[in-house]
Protein backbone atom coordinates (compact mmCIF):
# COMPACT_ATOMS: atom_id res chain seq x y z
CA UNK A 1 0.00 0.00 0.00
CA UNK A 2 1.53 3.59 -1.08
CA UNK A 3 1.68 6.17 1.66
CA UNK A 4 -1.45 8.76 0.82
CA UNK A 5 -1.59 11.44 3.69
CA UNK A 6 -4.06 13.64 1.61
CA UNK A 7 -6.57 10.69 1.23
CA UNK A 8 -6.30 9.73 4.79
CA UNK A 9 -6.80 13.43 5.67
CA UNK A 10 -10.15 14.08 3.44
CA UNK A 11 -11.35 10.78 4.56
CA UNK A 12 -11.03 11.21 7.94
CA UNK A 13 -14.69 13.48 8.71
CA UNK A 14 -16.12 10.78 7.02
CA UNK A 15 -14.67 7.59 9.45
CA UNK A 16 -15.57 9.49 12.06
CA UNK A 17 -19.40 9.20 10.89
CA UNK A 18 -18.87 5.78 9.96
CA UNK A 19 -17.38 5.34 13.69
CA UNK A 20 -20.16 6.28 15.03
CA UNK A 21 -22.03 4.31 12.68
CA UNK A 22 -19.72 1.53 14.41
CA UNK A 23 -20.96 1.93 17.84
CA UNK A 24 -24.42 1.37 16.27
CA UNK A 25 -23.05 -1.64 14.94
CA UNK A 26 -21.72 -3.11 18.04
CA UNK A 27 -24.59 -2.48 20.09
CA UNK A 28 -26.83 -4.22 17.69
CA UNK A 29 -24.41 -6.93 17.51
CA UNK A 30 -24.26 -7.27 21.16
CA UNK A 31 -28.26 -7.70 21.37
CA UNK A 32 -28.41 -10.02 18.93
CA UNK A 33 -25.95 -12.42 20.15
CA UNK A 34 -28.29 -11.52 23.65
CA UNK A 35 -31.23 -12.59 21.54
CA UNK A 36 -29.60 -15.53 20.09
CA UNK A 37 -28.67 -16.62 23.26
CA UNK A 38 -32.05 -16.56 24.63
CA UNK A 39 -33.98 -17.96 21.71
CA UNK A 40 -31.95 -20.05 19.20
CA UNK A 41 -34.36 -20.57 17.11
CA UNK A 42 -34.45 -16.37 16.21
CA UNK A 43 -33.10 -16.94 12.34
CA UNK A 44 -33.60 -12.98 12.12
CA UNK A 45 -30.85 -12.15 14.68
CA UNK A 46 -28.25 -13.93 12.72
CA UNK A 47 -28.83 -11.78 9.90
CA UNK A 48 -28.69 -8.67 12.92
CA UNK A 49 -25.22 -10.04 13.84
CA UNK A 50 -24.02 -10.10 10.09
CA UNK A 51 -25.12 -6.36 9.41
CA UNK A 52 -23.24 -5.36 12.36
CA UNK A 53 -20.47 -6.99 11.89
CA UNK A 54 -20.03 -5.19 8.38
CA UNK A 55 -20.86 -1.65 10.16
CA UNK A 56 -18.35 -2.15 12.85
CA UNK A 57 -16.22 -2.59 9.78
CA UNK A 58 -16.98 0.44 8.42
CA UNK A 59 -14.63 3.07 9.45
CA UNK A 60 -11.82 0.89 7.97
CA UNK A 61 -13.84 0.53 4.56
CA UNK A 62 -14.13 3.48 4.25
CA UNK A 63 -10.34 4.89 4.60
CA UNK A 64 -9.29 2.48 2.52
CA UNK A 65 -11.61 3.63 -0.15
CA UNK A 66 -10.98 7.10 0.34
CA UNK A 67 -7.09 6.59 0.38
CA UNK A 68 -7.31 4.14 -2.68
CA UNK A 69 -9.50 7.59 -4.71
CA UNK A 70 -6.42 9.81 -4.43
CA UNK A 71 -3.48 10.09 -6.99
CA UNK A 72 -0.64 9.98 -5.94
Amino acid sequence: MECRPLGFLIGLPFAFVALLISMVGAAVWLLGSLVSCVCPCCICCVALADLAICLVKLPVDIIRWFIDLIPC
